[in-house]
């Protein structure tokens, strides 16, 4: 599977990328040097040299910060990829000291990279996620390397049974068999909508929500996909046959960017209105905190050993026994095949 061009992907959190410094990541196979301008506007750059190929995230920031000034022989990029400065012979610059610029969108507390041609990077296709608006929102954040295909993560997501047999103590309640997926699309979005009925939580959502501890409870989970891998997590719990509208609601990004074929950079997030008050930052922080333990330890091993046991197979090679519960991954990745399909079309064209 390759990768499509002409989505915006997340190149990270934009409190990461702070002025007067470089940041390097490597997104879709393209290692991209990130920095701000002087205006402190975000901005993308191949991270190499078109002289001797240096990576340009070994040099530095000069002119206040317009320009990127590589380490090896000084050739200095503005923000625009031209090169604006010789220090060598008489100074002339070659016409083909170029180097390729990205568009960068910073929205959503997020930065956006486009990696297809610029003249078609249209900033509405970016999904809209209101509850990270840092004006409004308290956000919460963190970020993890993966070593699997950014599909298989994907499919973590879309198919939330799997919260009761890998996070039965963490997330899920242990309850084999509870809960019912149901699956629609709108255009190139897929949503899957969870409900689980009657269960007792682990510790942590009782203190994250402020539920009863012990109380029965009702879940509902819904994911929405956009392509390439960009999902947004609607959980909603509530007591035990009370109406959803009464139930702790809690918003939540799970965002992946393919680094390569084999590794996935994931951001997560979430955000509580401003407007809760003062502990609202402890409140996100700790809900942050409570969901990095079964990322990191319980659906990070779990997917790198599924990308191990694919070697060099793809997941269709390998005939998958398919179960409902996996309806929404198998409706995603058919219509990421599809979109990848009529992207490569188009450049043949």
């Amino acid at each position: 599977m390759s990768f499509l061009k002409n989505v915006w992907y997340v190149a990270g959190w934009a409190g990461e990328l702070q002025s007067g410094k470089l940041l390097t990541r490597r997104i879709c196979d393209e290692q991209i040097v990130m920095f701000r301008d002087e205006k402190g506007q975000a901005r993308a750059l191949l991270d190499r040299c078109p002289h001797r190929f240096a990576p340009l995230s070994m040099g530095h920031l000069m002119d206040g910060g317009t320009s990127v000034q590589c380490g090896y022989h000084g050739l200095r990029f503005d923000g625009a990829g031209e090169c604006v400065h010789n220090p060598h012979g008489d100074g002339r610059i070659p016409a083909a000291a170029k180097v390729r610029a990205f568009p960068m969108v910073e929205r959503w507390s997020l930065l956006w990279v486009w990696l297809g041609p610029a003249d078609l990077a249209d900033t509405d296709l970016i999904p809209v996620y209101p509850f990270l608006d840092a004006e409004h929102f308290v956000v919460g954040r963190d970020s993890m390397e993966i070593d699997a295909n950014y599909v298989l993560e994907s499919d973590n997501i879309l198919d939330l049974s799997h919260i009761q047999y890998l996070h039965p103590t963490t997330l899920g309640s242990g309850q084999e068999g509870e809960g019912k997926t149901v699956v629609t699309q709108e255009g190139n979005t897929v949503w899957s909508r969870r409900v689980i009925r009657n269960e007792i939580l682990p510790a942590f959502l009782y203190q994250a929500t402020g539920l009863p501890q012990g109380a029965m409870c009702d879940r509902w989970l819904d994911v929405r996909w956009d392509a390439p891998s960009l999902m947004y997590l609607q959980v909603d719990i509530g007591l035990a046959g009370k109406p959803r509208e009464e139930s702790t609601q809690n918003s939540t990004v799970h965002l992946f960017t393919p680094a390569s074929e084999t590794r996935t950079h994931y951001f997560y997030g979430m955000g509580l209105p401003k407007a809760i008050g003062p502990n609202a930052q402890e409140i996100v922080d700790l809900n942050i905190a409570g969901l990095r333990a079964p990322f990191l330890h319980e659906d990070k091993p779990m997917v790198e050993a599924q990308q191990r046991s694919l070697r060099d197979k793809s997941f269709w090679e390998l005939k998958p026994v398919l179960l409902d519960v996996d309806t929404p991954a198998v409706r995603a990745r058919g219509l990421l095949e599809q979109l990848l399909a009529a992207e490569a079309e188009a450049q043949n064209a």
